[in-house]
């Protein structure tokens, strides 16, 4: 007995022993791996770059460069910018690449907590990053909350699925049927211009301030309805409420290292978070339902709608569900979402920005006026799809607007390989590079000495001929995935600007401050008060 009992004593110790050391190895290969990633790998690849004359702000431990980048931020927004300055607005919006580039040069090495990113500002290497050897980089993964917001549709998608989303949405998008909302943006921005002019009159002094970064909401939240669904504003106010609450936590995680695990606690903001976004999929799914059914409550507005032959993106993604068996509901949700998002903010954005700078520069303002008038007739007329390509004038100015103040001031790749460049920088996989889009819409070398300033004549000649190099104008980005929006952003903007110019004066508020600021897009931090006064329409026969 005693021997099996020593037997059994030195089994069970053995085994403790086994045990206790298998646990420490493995706690051992965890905390290496930590610290590999988090201090040996960044100081790896920093002195990979540094030998190839790549130079980068010091790394700190887990937070990289992000004190800094947060240091620098704050200070460049702390004030309004000085009117001498107005279209200079690089060192405020990209302030960290802005003071860094100084010291570092056009390419350099920023940290993101531990993840490396690279600063890519030349046109060429923008042109193998999104073009010639596109196969090699993807698109980073966003932050998981801004993710919920945004939707896990085309702007996230990858690969095989990312290709047949982009196939069956593309249709909608062409300009023939985007043609066809022509007449009811119109209606939906003459009510609108119709209530300033109604303000206006009831004002002293015969007009109205309006701070157009709130009221064209309603102008771009119209219009996307219509493209996503084939229906008034009405079926997805409620989704464009919520995500507007929902955008405020998302843009709060934005500016923050992403901490593994964090967006699963049950934090308050989490708790918020996760209730919004469930309403948006039941409010998104119901609408689904709705149209997938056929059912009776479609008011008759929206059945004559119907027999115009738009082709709206629910529609087709219905089609591609019915028919091939690809596009389950949970996709279309997801893509949903990715337009009522992306769609109302970047053509709000545009719009914004056009407005205040035709109010900055009556010069221009008079020459598109006298345009729109000459094409489209007077207030008493709508402009019609065959005058938008006649406004050329009008075009250019949207596109100076997209030069210096650009809805996406920057964007992200990841590479899936190592990758070597044409001019031999050597980048290893998994590294992120960021391009500066707006930084390469203002560089002198591109763009001559009046970078920074309004001038819309640098256009006349088109888009690609504008700047010394024909990718130094990537406003939607560039490739495959280019905005597959980019034609109705710029439709909506033609025609909610055009419109506006036949019924109103525009000049600047006295209470506008001017302070573009990026959160997770461009937009004016103090908002965008512009006054609107109407202009006396010539007699009727």
């Amino acid at each position: 007995m005693e021997e099996v009992a020593a037997a059994a004593w030195w089994w069970s110790s053995w085994w403790a022993v086994a045990v206790a050391g298998t646990a420490a190895c493995l706690l051992l290969h965890v905390a290496t791996r930590v610290v590999d990633a988090l201090w040996w790998r960044p100081r790896r690849l920093e002195a990979h770059f540094a030998r190839q004359g790549v130079r980068s702000p010091p790394y700190r431990f887990l937070v990289g460069s992000v004190r800094e980048m947060v240091a620098l931020m704050a200070e460049a927004t702390a004030k309004p910018m000085a009117p001498a300055a107005a279209h200079n607005v690089l060192p405020r919006v990209l302030a960290f690449y802005h003071y860094w580039r100084k010291i570092y040069g056009p390419t350099f090495l920023i940290w993101f907590g531990p993840t490396p990113r690279l600063t890519v500002a030349e046109p060429e290497l923008v042109r193998e990053i999104f073009l010639t050897r596109a196969e090699a980089f993807d698109r980073y993964e966003v932050h998981p909350v801004v993710r919920q917001l945004e939707g896990n549709g085309l702007v996230s998608l990858h690969g095989d699925k990312w290709a047949l989303h982009r196939r069956v949405l593309t249709p909608g998008f062409y300009p023939d049927n985007l043609n066809r909302l022509v007449p009811h943006v119109s209606r939906s921005v003459a009510a609108l211009a119709e209530r300033w002019r109604a303000m206006a009159c009831a004002a002293v002094g015969g007009e109205v301030e309006v701070d157009v970064a709130e009221w064209f909401q309603a102008v771009a939240e119209e219009a996307i309805t219509r493209a996503t669904l084939g229906r008034s504003y009405d079926s997805g106010r409620v989704v464009f409420r919520m995500q507007a609450r929902l955008m405020s936590f998302a843009s709060e995680a934005f500016r923050k290292v992403l901490v593994p695990g964090y967006r699963f606690l049950p934090t308050k903001k989490n708790r918020l978070s996760w209730g919004l976004d469930r309403e948006i999929r039941r409010g998104l799914v119901r609408l689904i339902g709705r149209r997938s059914g056929n059912d009776d409550e479609e008011d008759e507005t929206e059945l004559k709608d119907k027999d115009d032959g738009f082709r709206d993106l629910l529609g087709l993604m219905i089609n591609a569900g019915v028919n091939k068996k690809t596009m389950p509901v949970e996709d279309m949700v997801e893509e949903c979402k990715t337009f009522f998002f992306a769609g109302k903010q970047t053509t709000t954005n545009l719009l914004t920005w056009v407005t205040v700078l035709l109010a900055m520069h009556p010069d221009w303002q008079d020459r598109a006026r006298h345009e729109v008038l000459t094409v489209c007739g007077d207030a008493g007329e709508l402009p019609a799809k065959e005058h938008l390509p006649k406004l050329k004038t009008l075009g250019m100015i949207l596109n100076e607007t997209l030069r210096l103040y650009p809805p996406a001031v920057a964007t992200i790749r990841r590479t899936k390989v190592d990758v070597t460049l044409s001019d031999g920088l050597s980048i290893p996989h998994d590294t992120e590079l960021l391009v500066p889009i707006m930084a390469i819409h203002h560089d002198a070398r591109f763009w001559g000495a009046d970078a920074a300033q309004f001038n819309p004549a640098r256009f006349a000649g088109g888009a690609a001929r504008a700047a010394k190099h024909p990718l130094a104008f990537i406003p939607f980005g560039l490739g495959s995935r280019m905005c597959i929006g980019q034609n109705l952003a710029l439709l909506e903007a033609k025609l909610t600007m055009a419109i506006l110019l036949q019924r109103f004066d525009l000049k600047l508020s006295p209470n506008y401050v001017h302070a573009p600021t990026v959160l997770m897009l461009l937009y004016p931090q103090y908002g965008a008060p512009v006054i609107f006064r109407p202009r006396q329409s010539p007699p009727s026969d």
